[in-house]
């Protein structure tokens, strides 16, 4: 499949990646037909996905069986009036119909809108109005279809809401006003494939981004967005034809298409689900051993405390790759994964806006805490405010170069926002927002938000550097680091900290002292926090990104 899409797909170096990467780019391209519907064709009895859930489900797809069925879907779809252009929202946790639904509407050239079961009825009506959503995909969850429903009077726009059962609960009759989709799904009639193809720069799919300050954006991606994944999950995740591939990831949140769809599948890979409602370390291991999970990429708070269990309780010889993203990884965690298991973590990063732009990939060495070197399919540099070049050791601002062209993956626009759009993405440059600094070999190393950098007596401190200096102390599970304002120094450091439950009743003054003592010890000095809160938890974004925003608005910055 993927020498289809690439002039070279093989590599043994930085340089050879970064000199021989070129995609083949069709006409027309459509992930779910030019990749998908070949594999049905060509290994129509390959397993291509094993979904699990918590409630003791178990279901296998092949390639051939998901043809058939988002085939079904696409036409149950056409029934209820939905057709190309049209946005949909699905809100299905990690049901197997995501999978279906995603597919179907990528063949219809419908505008698919991810987005979490988490939603609250204003959110609900923030985005039908400003995406225009036709139709909402959901499941029969009680809070879920009663925000919809109270979310429908204000939505004009919406003609259609579905909701779907979960397997366990197949007879379970939908909301008043609802399509029942155990009911309806299999009488459309066959599918007809719409004659009027897609563009590759038509609009696929949206997400409204979590944001960690201010109302969510609307990021619009096009058909190529789904080519531009290749990279992520031939080559930083490594996958093969036989592999099992675990990704922990909400289907409402970008890492799912990140890790659950594209870049698996372009690979031939068996992308597992595992359908849960509450995350437990002990569970996931267990799914890992007992369905012997072969790569596995989840965010750094996933592997924080997967390594506060005894990991040596759990057969994990089947695994022979595992990938971060989401937030910067502290080497404390990659250290301890490494002692475990003897693997080392490949760390990744990108934003909602744009596929993989910086990673480690397999002919690398990781550095433990780098986020690794530019994907060549990005034209990436650092840049000081006036917007020239840093040197090595140098923080300044991730960009990304689009003067020369518009690089696969990189989003279209913030929908309906123009004036956002160009405050992100003029003269040729797209800003990521996100400060880092890159050494001598090339790697990227994350320094924060530009909005989270803390200037102290005249230093510029990055929270991260403070957070994995904290996150090797063994009481810390996690931990936040912001500003707050000083007469004296401008700002002083503060860090929020999530203690361990066996350290939570030392949590006092004799505590506060040995974690400042310790930071001192292992960063620079000035960097340690004179202000530590002992709190249960972190506010977060939906996707699990830290909202050190909030803690600053509760400290009343």
């Amino acid at each position: 499949m993927v020498e289809r899409f690439l002039r070279q797909t093989t590599f043994s170096s930085v340089k050879d990646y970064n000199k021989n990467l070129e995609f083949i780019i069709p006409d027309n391209f459509n992930f779910a037909y030019d990749v998908m519907d070949v594999w049905a064709e060509e290994q129509p009895d390959k397993l291509a996905m094993l979904w699990t859930s918590d409630r003791g489900e178990e279901r296998r797809f092949t390639f051939g069986e998901l043809k058939e069925q988002t085939d079904q879907t696409a036409s149950y779809f056409q029934s209820l009036g939905i057709s190309k252009g049209d946005p949909v929202m699905l809100i299905l946790k990690r049901h197997y119909q995501w999978w279906l639904s995603m597919l179907a509407l990528h063949k219809l050239g419908a505008v698919a809108i991810p987005a979490t079961h988490m939603l609250t009825k204003k959110d609900i009506v923030y985005r039908n109005q400003r995406a225009s959503v036709k139709a909402i995909v959901c499941v029969n969850d009680e809070y879920v279809t009663s925000q919809i429903a109270a979310a429908l009077p204000d939505s004009p726009t919406v003609k259609a809401v579905i909701a779907v059962n979960s397997d366990a609960e197949a007879d379970k009759a939908a909301p008043e006003g609802f399509h029942c989709w155990q009911e309806e799904w299999s009488k459309a009639p066959a599918f007809v494939r719409p004659s009027v193809a897609n563009d590759n720069d038509d609009t696929m799919l949206m997400y409204f981004t979590s944001g960690t300050s201010g109302e969510p954006k609307m990021v619009a991606h096009d058909y190529l967005y789904a080519m531009g994944h290749l990279t992520t999950g031939v080559f930083w995740h490594n996958l093969k034809a036989d592999s099992i591939h675990l990704t922990v990831a909400d289907t409402g949140w970008g890492k799912a298409v990140w890790g659950k769809f594209y870049g698996q599948w372009f690979a031939g890979a068996v992308v597992f689900v595992f359908d849960h409602e509450k995350f437990n370390a002990d569970t996931l291991l267990r799914q890992m051993e007992k369905y012997h999970i072969t790569s596995f990429c989840a965010p750094p708070t996933i592997y924080r405390f997967m390594v506060r269990e005894d990991l040596s309780r759990y057969d994990l010889s089947s695994l022979r790759y595992c990938c971060t993203a989401g937030e910067a990884l502290n080497p404390a965690v990659y250290d301890k994964f490494k002692a475990a298991t003897g693997i080392s973590l490949m760390e990744g990063f990108g934003q909602t806006e744009t596929t993989m732009t910086l990673g480690t990939f397999p002919w690398m060495q990781p550095k433990p805490g780098s986020m690794g070197i530019p994907n060549a399919q990005y034209d990436i540099d650092l840049v000081r405010a006036d917007g020239s070049s840093c040197e090595d050791g140098e923080k300044g601002e991730i960009v990304i170069k689009t003067d020369k062209r518009k690089p696969i993956g990189l989003f279209k626009e913030y929908y309906r926002d123009a004036e956002l759009t160009h405050e992100a993405w003029h003269d040729g440059v797209y800003h990521t927002g996100d400060m880092a600094w890159r050494d001598e070999d090339g790697y990227y190393w994350f320094e924060g938000r530009i909005d989270d950098v803390i200037k102290s007596s005249g230093y510029r401190i990055g929270p991260f550097e403070v957070e994995s200096a904290l996150m090797t102390h063994p009481a810390v599970v996690e931990c936040a680091i912001t500003g707050v304002p000083d007469d004296i120094r401008g700002m002083v450091v503060k860090a929020t900290v999530v203690l361990g439950k066996e350290w939570k009743d030392k949590a006092g003054d004799d505590l506060i002292k040995e974690l400042q003592q310790h930071v001192k010890k292992t960063t620079a000095p000035y960097k340690y926090p004179r202000i530590i809160e002992f709190v249960d938890e972190l506010p977060k974004t939906i996707s699990g990104k830290i909202r050190r925003v909030e803690i600053r608005k509760k400290d009343g910055v």
